[in-house]
């Protein structure tokens, strides 16, 4: 299974809002830092928001947060709630496969699907952060007096 680029967003800007703590940042920052389109993580970021994975302020001083601790943020959610198709094969999606009704590949399928969501279940996006932060907020190069404050 591949993650669509819209969920690899989301995931990114998720970690970039956990490195960076409880610093406001903005979407023109997070696309800077991952050298990737404003414009498609301003729908993302909007999507996050109504999930509350993330809260947004508008005006002088806005910005974006987390809107709850990493910790309890879990990676199965936010694939789940940003991945649209999870249609492993054409029998998944209602297609014309004739061997659909006598086929047990779906069901072999189907339940590596739940597996793989599963493990994803029990990642936080603290865990994907990890300790210490440092290395990350380099990498995404923040500021490095705020990166050695989550080291």
């Amino acid at each position: 299974m591949r993650l669509t680029l819209y969920t690899d967003y989301a995931i990114r800007i998720l970690m970039y809002l956990g490195v960076n703590g409880e610093r406001q940042s903005s979407t023109a920052e997070i696309a800077r830092a991952y050298r990737i389109s404003e414009s498609h993580l301003t729908k993302v970021v909007h999507k996050l928001g109504q999930l509350g994975m993330i809260r947004t302020m508008r005006g002088r001083g806005g910005g974006l947060r987390l809107g709850k601790p990493a910790a309890e943020i879990r990676l199965g959610t936010v694939i789940r709630a940003t991945e649209e198709d999870f249609a492993m094969a054409e029998c998944f999606a209602g297609g014309a496969c004739l061997l659909t009704p006598a086929c047990r590949l779906r069901k072999v399928l189907a339940d590596a699907l739940t597996a793989f969501l599963t493990v994803l279940d029990q990642v936080t996006l603290a865990d994907l952060i990890g300790e210490p932060r440092a290395e990350i907020a380099d990498l995404l190069g923040l500021e490095p007096s705020h990166a050695r404050a989550l080291a």
